[in-house]
Parts: structure tokens; sequence; C-alpha cells
């Protein structure tokens, strides 16, 4: 009987354990699923800050791109406060370099040194759009021609001449301090060579007779504002006449203060 007894107690014994075992293996299951889930998400971690950092650089592009934007529009804003008036007028100086004769005179063999000539320059020009417009220019030019020995004993007479230009102006730059522009004119120009020729005419001296003649200017004004109706202008200019039967070619240049005034 003790025999029996300890049998059952050792079979019932296994049964309970290994129901409790069972038990204990199901309640473990549920706890593993989060461990699972927290796993994956820690997985997924790494991917959100780049997800992040590529919206904020998404971002920054944007405000940089209205950045730009704006600093245009005040640029646009500037340059239209600056150039959107309709009239201007300039005076200055001006510097030509060109000859005053074919130089045949008796006793100076060869052609002329080529004279320097100094020059007052007014003008008026009308705009019609922040680039474009037409100027009206007046001019006199002042110097002294070397002829060299000679049986008159003239050897630099002064001689003068004065221009009446017209012609479009276009500014192909455009900056609110400074503007860069094209300018082709075309006029007549009269020349008064003879005034100090004591007597003798000026084609005895070497010099072109007095005349009028055809002229192209050629320029390319640069302008420094210092307000929206103040500025002051250099222009190198290419100045072609047609005195006598040939081309004077003139290099110079000119200078001058620009009053604005009106609206577009």
């Amino acid at each position: 009987m003790s025999l029996l007894r300890r049998s059952t107690l050792l079979v019932a014994s296994l049964v309970t354990f290994s129901t409790l075992a069972m038990a204990a293996g199901q309640a473990q299951q549920p706890t593993q699923q989060p461990s699972d889930s927290s796993s994956s998400t820690a997985a997924q971690a790494p991917s959100a800050p780049s997800a992040l950092s590529s919206n904020i650089y998404q971002q920054g592009m944007t405000v940089q791109q209205r950045l730009r934007a704006r600093r245009e529009q005040r640029r646009k804003a500037e340059i239209h406060a600056m150039y959107d008036h309709l009239y201007e007028v300039y005076i200055g100086m001006g510097f030509n370099r060109t000859v005053a004769g074919p130089g045949s005179v008796t006793g100076y063999g060869g052609g002329l040194q080529k004279v320097n000539l100094y020059a007052w320059n007014v003008g008026f020009t009308r705009y019609y759009s922040e680039r474009w417009a037409v100027t009206l220019d007046g001019r006199g030019y002042y110097g002294t021609q070397f002829l060299g020995p000679n049986q008159y004993n003239i050897v630099k007479p002064a001689i003068s001449e004065y221009a009446a230009l017209a012609g479009p102006s276009y500014r192909f730059m455009l900056h609110p301090r400074y503007s860069v522009s094209g300018r082709v004119m075309v006029g007549a120009v009269f020349n008064n060579y003879f005034a100090d020729a004591n007597g003798f005419t000026a084609p005895e001296l070497g010099l072109y007779p007095d005349s009028a003649a055809g002229v192209l200017d050629v320029s390319l004004p640069i302008e420094y504002n210092f307000s929206s109706n103040i500025g002051f202008r250099c222009s190198p200019e290419y100045f072609l006449s047609s005195f006598g039967s040939s081309v004077q070619n003139g290099l110079g240049f000119g200078g001058s203060v620009v009053y604005r005034w009106g609206k577009l």
C-alpha cells in the first residue's frame, strides 16, 4: 500500500508540474509581442531623423528662395526709383584728338600732327523708358594746331569747331548706383580755322577751309549716381568728321554733371 500511494503521489506531482509549465509558457507569449514591436520601433527610429532633416532642408531652401526674391524685388524698386525720370540735362567738358588739315603748307613736309581739342558740352535728353532715350547735344572744341616752320611765320594758330548732334541712347546695364549706356549721334560740325591765320587762307597754312561737315559720334556713357536726381557721367568717344575730301577719326572723352527730373 505504501508503494501504491507513493506512485500515485508521484504521478499527481508530474501532472501538476506539467500543467504549471504549460500555464507559464502561455503567460510568457503576450509579453514577447511588445518586445518585438519595440524592436521594430527601434529599427525604424533611425529613419525618423533623416526624414526630419530632409524636411528642414527643404524648408531652408524655400526661405532662401524667398529672401532672394525679396532682394530682387528691392533691387528692381531701387532701379525704378533711380531711372524713372522723364528728362535730363547735362553740362561738362570734353577732349578730342584729331587732325585739322592735310598739312601741305610750304616749308613743312608731310601731314600735320594731331591736335588736342578741349571742349565744353551741353545736352538735353528725353527718356521713353528706363533704358531708351533721345539726346540733343551741343559742343565747342578749342585748340592750337602745330604747323611747323613755314614762310608765313604762323606756327601754332588757334582753331575751333562747333557741333550740333542728336541721336538715341540705350542703357544696357542698370544698377542703383551706376549705369552703362551706348549712344550714337549724328549731326553737323562747323570749323573755324581761318580766324588766327593773319590774313592768309586756311588752305595756305595746310588747314581745312572753313566749312560745315557731317559728323558721327559714338560713345559709351558710364554714369555714377549720387542721388536719384544727380549723377556724374564719363563717356569715352569716337568722333568722326568729314572736312575736305578726307575723314578725320577723332578719339576722346567727355565728363559731365547730370540732373534728372520728371516721371515716366
